[in-house]
């Protein structure tokens, strides 16, 4: 049987999805939409939940191909999860420079936009978007 992502990319309105936030939740991503655009140069597109910015095909060792959003986050309850494309670990410098966050294998998460310093942030979300993916 073929693999089928649970991510993908729907033609879900990303305005109707932030009129469903809190007001918090609405300005802090509205603030992340504007950064990737920025960045991208890419319209924000809704996998789900997570809103997304260009878009890369991967292949695992395993054999399981599917597509991906080159930077993408997702609005979640008491936080921001910002996902990149590499191990958020060996950015240390960039993230330093950030503020208050904690690390995933691939994600970083904030509290909120207030606790950040935008403009590190957005220096990671451009080597984000620069990366060459590794699958």
């Amino acid at each position: 049987m073929a693999y089928t992502p649970k991510t993908v990319a729907t033609g879900n309105s990303v305005d109707e999805y932030l009129a469903m936030l809190s007001e918090s939740q609405a300005r802090d991503s509205q603030t992340l939409i504007d950064m990737m655009q920025q960045v991208s140069g890419e319209p924000p597109v809704l996998w789900g939940t997570i809103i997304g910015f260009g878009k890369f095909h991967y292949k695992t060792k395993s054999g399981i191909e599917a597509d991906w959003p080159k930077i993408a986050f997702a609005p979640r309850k008491g936080m921001l999860s910002l996902y990149v494309t590499f191990e958020a670990a060996q950015y240390k410098k960039e993230l330093d420079a950030i503020g208050k966050h904690k690390i995933g294998k691939g994600c970083i998460y904030f509290k909120n936009l207030d606790e950040v310093n935008l403009q590190s942030l957005r220096t990671l979300i451009e080597k984000a978007y620069q990366q060459d993916f590794p699958c």
